[in-house]
């Protein structure tokens, strides 16, 4: 949170503040084209995502690549064993960098229904973002994804029961938030549960 008095909206012009609420509408549009251009495997849109030294990569550490070729590479993989697929965006909060007018920061609530390997999945997820201007446009230099639950419909009473709630693998994984979010642990740790 800003507490610099000096850096605060109302200091700044309104040259300066109508530039930031175009470059926050641009970072939105930013996060709902890549929606789209995964759904439609546009894939020279997915490239155009991301900086030319951009990353993509998951918490879980299944994804991770570094540079547009090589994110390209990695959706690839990824579209193998991927049909149809519907990817929403929710809440989504943007921090700008006050000393970079070309870096900004962001986190996104998402969900998205796929089907991975010929099975329906409901996936709960957020996106850690780093965006970068690059050649005029903002871009994901680094988009991170983590897990609340991706698992079958069939199965969403029994997933959202215990912390085993990444089943997008063969054998279940732990998911990667809240349980791992050090506040998470804090409040649990002066506030138990009954």
């Amino acid at each position: 949170m800003n507490t610099n008095p000096s850096q605060t909206p109302l200091a700044r012009t309104t040259e300066q503040r109508l530039a930031r609420l175009e470059a926050r509408a641009e970072i939105r549009e930013l996060v709902a084209r890549y929606c789209f251009t995964i759904d439609a495997r546009d894939i020279e849109g997915i490239g155009q995502c991301f900086t030319r030294d951009g990353s993509f990569r998951s918490l879980d550490g299944v994804m991770n690549a570094t540079g547009r070729d090589a994110v390209i590479a990695q959706f690839h993989g990824r579209f193998a064993v991927l049909g149809p697929s519907n990817h929403f965006t929710h809440d989504h909060v943007i921090e700008f960098d006050e000393l970079h007018s070309d870096h900004a920061t962001g986190i996104v609530n998402t969900h998205a229904e796929v089907v991975r390997n010929g099975e329906p999945l409901l996936a709960s997820l957020r996106y850690h973002d780093d965006y970068r201007l690059e050649d005029g446009r903002w871009r994901f230099h680094d988009r991170t994804l983590a897990f609340f639950y991706y698992g079958r419909p069939a199965d969403y009473r029994e997933i959202m029961g215990g912390v085993l709630r990444n089943r997008a693998y063969a054998e279940p994984q732990a998911a990667d938030f809240p349980e791992r979010l050090p506040s998470w642990n804090a409040y649990y740790l002066v506030h138990p549960r009954k």
